[in-house]
């Protein structure tokens, strides 16, 4: 290593200690993106067998499949949580096996609550293939519809959200926002049969309630009249109502709005107070 390649390490070694932003093993170190999403991709597997990677699957070997990816969920997101609960709580009361404990816990839930994923996603993709003229197959809508991951990435978040898990919720859906450019905070609470259709640009907000037979498009904003910290937790964001479409690259703000049943938002509309149920809205602009 030449002297100028010698100093420019140096310069990279003084910046980690005047600014920071070094994850080091041997503190109470952060949580690791990619093994995060890694468990990510496992869990969709586990939702989806035999449509996410390519991989043989049959009747005799699809027990063994399954608890080997079990498994290794349960390995390595026991893990990452713990750093999480560490990172946040950095109490030198709370000992590193209290944490492994409420971390295993937490991944044990998550991997229990499959099922039930199962259940709420194939009732989202059956509202994708209903809503969507263009699809082909429920396949098709699994394989290929941007909206659907990013449901599907939601509700695994939410379940370790609602678990009282810092940090990993969001490393989720932040990967699904980057893949997909749809950006779920897993704090909201969203009902079933969902369809994104689209997706593009869509934002949902932490405190944001959407009920069933919710159909949304393309760039719509469901967020904040204010952004200021102090209201961080407050319900800032609004509620849509069961049977609701919303077209594309409409904005309705704030914790207050209530959408009501049945209520068809138009397209580019700009929304900041409750509409009562059964109303159409369009921008006549």
């Amino acid at each position: 290593m030449n002297s100028s390649i010698d100093n420019a390490v140096d310069k990279i070694l003084e910046s980690y200690e005047k600014y920071g932003g070094i994850n080091l093993e041997e503190a109470s170190n952060f949580p690791n993106r990619q093994n995060v999403i890694a468990v990510l991709q496992d869990l969709q597997c586990l939702i989806f067998p035999g449509y996410r990677i390519a991989e043989d699957l049959d009747s005799d070997n699809l027990r063994y499949v399954t608890g080997q990816r079990v498994n290794r969920i349960i390995a390595m997101l026991t893990k990452e949580i713990q750093k999480a609960l560490r990172f946040v709580i950095q109490n030198d009361n709370v000992s590193k096996s209290h944490c492994f404990s409420l971390a295993e816990k937490a991944a044990i839930a998550l991997v229990e609550e499959i099922p039930e994923l199962r259940r709420k996603i194939g009732l989202d993709v059956q509202a994708a293939f209903a809503g969507d003229p263009a699809a082909k197959s429920t396949e098709e809508v699994i394989v290929s519809y941007p909206g659907l991951q990013a449901i599907t990435i939601y509700r695994i978040a939410h379940v370790l959200c609602k678990n009282g898990i810092p940090v990993i919720p969001r490393i989720m859906s932040e990967y699904a926002h980057g893949h997909t450019g749809i950006d779920i905070n897993p704090g909201a609470e969203i009902g079933e049969s969902f369809f994104i259709d689209h997706g593009t640009g869509v934002v949902i907000g932490e405190s944001c309630i959407i009920g069933n037979n919710v159909k949304i498009y393309q760039g719509v904003t469901l967020g904040a009249l204010s952004v200021k910290k102090e209201l961080m937790d407050k319900k800032r964001h609004p509620t849509i109502e069961d049977d609701v479409t919303i077209y594309a690259n409409a904005t309705i703000l704030g914790g207050r709005t209530i959408i009501g049943k049945g209520s068809v938002i138009g397209g580019n509309t700009w929304v900041t107070k409750s509409v009562e149920p059964g109303t159409k809205l369009y921008n006549e602009e």
